[in-house]
């Protein structure tokens, strides 16, 4: 569903997310684990929205379902229904909560570097099967968010994505704007970013909320 001027995937508010989390059985002081099996994508969206909303202890299943299988872990068939959980969110607005956002303004006038988590012939301009527009925003870098795992599906190790984050210019002295299709694969890049010790923010809307502004400049091709 796309909101006007937030992009497809608008950020939860904060009372519907609590409320789901308390269906799930999070109380407070809990500490939550997230998992998915599709490229960390689900599991880093989780970690960053629920950080912003306030819990502080978040953490992902490194390598996802897959990992947990392979390690020779058991699972469960159907649902569960746990007793209801009293967690409280400190954030009830997640675009100004506890972790960091980026306006579509903002990431026009950005002094620092923007980041791309999309794949690389997206970020070209070649393809384009969701957004209307193809291509992506002027003066950012490309650092695909599939990139920062291992072939087995791990993030990979904070030295490695060090390297890897500064050969695309991401070094950390200068700040960090992170966006994707609609905000989704970008967790990914920003939790790469944790590991490798840099701080980052996110754009929301992402390319779904940036090119459905005819007003927006957009570039096509490789890294200026």
């Amino acid at each position: 569903m796309t909101v006007s001027g937030r992009g497809r995937h608008p950020l939860p508010e904060g009372s519907v997310l609590q409320a789901a989390l308390r269906r799930w059985g999070v109380n407070r002081g809990d500490s939550v684990v997230v998992y998915d099996d599709w490229n960390r994508a689900g599991s880093s969206r989780a970690w960053w929205v629920l950080r912003a909303a306030g819990i502080a202890d978040v953490r992902i299943l490194d390598g996802g379902l897959s990992a947990w299988i392979a390690a020779g872990h058991s699972l469960m068939a159907g649902s569960e229904t746990p007793p209801a959980g009293d967690v409280e969110l400190s954030a009830t607005d997640l675009y100004s909560g506890q972790l960091p956002t980026l306006t579509a303004e903002q990431v026009s006038n950005f002094a620092g570097v923007r980041v791309d988590a999309r794949a690389p012939e997206r970020y070209r301009g070649e393809v384009e099967p969701i957004d209307p527009v193809a291509g992506h925003v002027p003066g950012a870098v490309n650092v695909p968010s599939t990139a920062t795992l291992d072939e087995h599906g791990f993030f990979r190790n904070p030295s490695e994505l060090r390297e890897f984050f500064a050969a695309a210019g991401v070094h950390g002295s200068v700040p960090v704007g992170v966006y994707c299709g609609s905000g989704v694969t970008a967790a990914v890049d920003l939790v790469a970013l944790e590991l490798a010790g840099i701080a980052g923010m996110l754009f929301p809307g992402s390319w779904s909320q940036w090119s459905s502004d005819s007003a927006n400049p957009v570039a096509t091709g490789p890294d200026a």
